[in-house]
């Protein structure tokens, strides 16, 4: 218990150590706090990408999965590759439109496209909502480990209250430095969360130390193991390709997403970082499952396969393994958890709070963020606490990609195509995310009647259809398409990147419409 308190009381203080050394002299502006002055190379880019898409719930919800339904694990791996291969081809109009038109969050880029406060309002609404299961999923990663830390000694509400008080600390320097210090410390974390657990993997699996698994144990392993779902069983056969569409789909809606890309110092450094992220991603999840599937065969994880990645090192190393097994997961909670919390109290400020006729200072916007962060993560840690022991954790992580898959349909067709207008955007995402609401009510998991497909697809479908229906029937004014041809043409001419942006051209700037 001690010398694992020790290793995430130093690690911490590594963290608080970065954030001190690396504040700047003056109080951020809102602009600073939202996308850190649009100053980061590809590196950084890189290591706040994996932080927003590896949450600590990684290695516990995912790692159980693979641990205890074997490759069904790895669906995770297929969509965040495809993912991020997508991130890296919307890169160039999202970074340049953001640049030079000072937008902030990804629903500043919505409401920009469309000319509509609604739209904007709107997509904030669906990304905070659909971000709550990952932070719940942080906070449950949190209390797992100060358990574990503790070994037993503290309940599962001190855990909670300890996991909290951590996050509002960090949360002080979120506020204080903005997006930088956000950036700054992802860089630390990654390589402790991701690097050295690529590491530890390896040595694992080539079977050196003392191992209690191998590489070898993967062929030995059963055949239960080997299936996935919808290849006979209750599952249909639509359920896995269900997972990987909202997996991929989702994962470039993601508000955490966006907010990387606006923080890069050019399109280079976005594309750059895209391609670094792939191999960090593909390296560390990939070893990581084959890890979790191994292990199967051990009776203490399979008896509790979400606790597995602490019960395997314990096992592998002792006391000091498994403080470096908590402190990895530590690292990669913190920061997703920060990350997102920090996202939503931004959108929260700036796309909700702020987008009526009354309009706030930087001053109000952050204090507003602040309180908005601190609520949010308090119901998120009740939330933790009345899940704790959900049987299936990775599930929350699947509804939250039914609501967030939403966004795909105005996102896409408005960053790729000069059709669609407002009323598609909005009478679109209004409906898809109250069918996908509805269904995943009703259906959490899947809709077995129709072949194990997903609400969440079914939500999307009817977003389509309404969006193209809709803007078909309203069609676009000639104002409208000039407005939306100037956009585009926009997006052809590199921004100057010095980390300023542009003024606003008048006719391009989202202003207030009755009619949206």
């Amino acid at each position: 218990m001690i010398t694992t308190l020790a290793m995430l009381t130093v690690f911490y203080g590594i963290v608080i150590g970065i954030l001190y050394a690396t504040q700047q002299g003056a109080k951020p502006t809102f602009n600073e706090y939202a996308v850190g002055g649009r100053s980061y190379g590809p590196w950084y880019v890189a290591m706040s990408y994996v932080n927003s898409w590896w949450p600590g719930a990684t290695f516990i919800a995912f790692f159980g999965l693979a641990a205890g339904a074997g490759v069904f694990g790895l669906y995770g791996l297929a969509y965040s590759i495809l993912g991020v291969t997508v991130m890296y081809l919307m890169a160039t109009r999202a970074w340049r439109w953001g640049a030079k038109y000072n937008l902030r969050t990804q629903p500043d880029l919505l409401g920009m496209r469309y000319k509509s406060p609604a739209v904007k309002f709107i997509a904030s609404v669906i990304g905070v909502v659909s971000l709550f299961p990952w932070v719940v999923l942080g906070m449950q990663a949190l209390a797992s480990l100060f358990e574990i830390a503790s070994n037993g000694a503290w309940s599962l509400t001190a855990c909670l209250v300890i996991g909290l008080a951590v996050i509002v600390i960090r949360q002080f320097w979120t506020v204080k430095m903005g997006m930088r210090g956000l950036i700054m410390t992802d860089m630390f974390q990654g390589v402790v969360a991701y690097v050295v657990s690529v590491l530890v993997c390896v040595i694992m699996l080539t079977g050196a130390g003392g191992s209690p698994i191998s590489f070898a144990d993967l062929s030995r392993v059963g055949e239960s193991v080997l299936t996935l779902p919808g290849d006979g069983g209750t599952y249909g056969p639509w359920y896995i390709a269900s997972l990987i569409f909202t997996g991929v789909v989702g994962s470039l809606c993601w508000p955490t997403s966006f907010q990387r890309i606006y923080t890069a110092a050019s399109v280079r450094s976005v594309k750059a970082g895209t391609v670094r992220t792939i191999l960090i991603s593909g390296a560390f999840y990939t070893l990581l499952m084959l890890v979790g599937i191994a292990a199967t065969q051990i009776p203490e994880v399979a008896k509790d396969p979400q606790n597995g990645w602490f019960t395997l090192l314990g096992q592998f190393g002792g006391t000091w393994m498994l403080g470096l097994a908590v402190v990895i997961v530590f690292a990669a909670s913190m920061g997703h958890i920060d990350g997102a919390v920090q996202v939503c109290g931004l959108q929260i400020a700036n796309d909700i709070i702020n987008s009526g006729k009354r309009k706030f200072t930087d001053t109000q916007l952050t204090t507003i963020a602040k309180t908005s962060m601190i609520a949010f993560m308090a119901l998120a840690a009740v939330v933790a606490y009345l899940t704790f022991h959900m049987s299936r954790l990775q599930l929350l992580a699947q509804i939250s990609y039914q609501g967030i898959v939403q966004l795909g349909v105005p996102l896409f067709l408005g960053i790729f195509w000069r059709w669609g207008n407002k009323y598609g955007a909005i009478s679109g995402m209004v409906s898809g995310f109250a069918v996908a609401g509805i269904l995943t009510m009703i259906y959490p998991d899947d809709i077995r009647v129709l072949g194990s497909i997903t609400g969440g697809i079914i939500g999307f479908a009817v977003n389509l259809a309404v969006f193209l229906i809709v803007s078909a029937i309203t069609g676009q004014t000639a104002q409208e398409r000039d407005r939306v041809a100037q956009l585009f043409q926009a997006a052809k001419r590199a921004v100057p990147q010095t980390g300023q942006t542009q003024p606003s051209a008048p006719a391009l700037v989202p202003e207030a419409d009755p009619a949206a």
